[in-house]
């Protein structure tokens, strides 16, 4: 099986639409999103419509949760939450129905799946340190971990002595007995310094996973974003990555 994973579309349905084709062109088998499908950008309908469409699964987000009210605004900034309040306005009954029926994790035979951690996910703690990465091994009862949220992407590895090392290039061959967290990175913000569309291929039988990077229409999605009315800091960040 071939997986495609992504997380944090945040609206961007430019940057959406351009991960799926490069997706259909690598022979994607199944798609897994990881969650934060709203906020930021300023296409929520059309880019829940896109993930429902080709997601076989998707789990829930920390915006996604927000904007249907199961997620306090206490813990957004300043430019987040008024993305969520947007957001609040600008979907229609089905987009918010199926945003509140999303889960906190998912896993198969082969992966979990987590927005933020596995550590209480209904949280959403970021996997940003060697402590919360440690935390997340100890619940893992598979050997990878797909997860988002930080925007950044990214593997911890955890040897066979429960040693835990960390890589910010991901182009890699699973080992046997080795735990893996994957953190796919985002499409539709990334904050790494890289502007390009982030997401991860996971094939299960080569046991292999790959961070790809797609460019995408940016003027086009910030130009929407301006429009809308959201703040226009949300636009300028999409061509700095950060």
């Amino acid at each position: 099986m071939r997986w495609g994973v992504f997380s944090d579309i945040h609206s961007n349905l430019e940057a959406a639409e351009a991960v799926i084709k490069t997706c259909r062109s690598e022979g994607i088998d199944s798609y897994l999103c990881l969650g934060d499908i709203v906020g930021y950008g300023a296409n929520p309908i059309e880019c829940i419509q896109l993930t429902r469409e080709v997601s076989r699964i998707a789990i829930t987000g920390n915006h996604d949760s927000a904007t249907v009210g199961l997620f306090s605004l206490e813990y957004f900034n300043d430019w987040a939450r008024k993305a969520v309040l947007w957001t609040r306005e600008n979907i229609d009954s089905a987009s918010r129905n199926f945003l509140a029926s999303l889960k906190f994790d998912y896993k198969n035979k082969d992966l979990v799946l987590v927005h933020g951690s596995l550590n209480q996910p209904q949280e959403f703690n970021y996997m940003i340190d060697f402590a919360e990465a440690s935390r997340t091994f100890s619940l893992m009862d598979r050997p990878i971990c797909f997860v988002g949220h930080t925007h950044v992407a990214g593997v911890f590895i955890q040897d066979r002595q429960q040693r835990i090392d960390y890589r910010s290039e991901v182009n890699l061959k699973l080992k046997e007995d080795y735990r893996y967290i994957v953190n796919v990175g985002s499409i539709g913000q990334p904050r790494d310094g890289n502007h390009r569309a982030s997401f991860a291929i996971f094939d299960s039988k080569k046991q292999m996973v790959s961070i790809k990077r797609v460019n995408y229409d940016i003027n086009s999605a910030q130009e929407k974003i301006i429009a809308a009315g959201l703040p226009r800091f949300l636009a300028a960040r999409l061509s700095q990555g950060r």
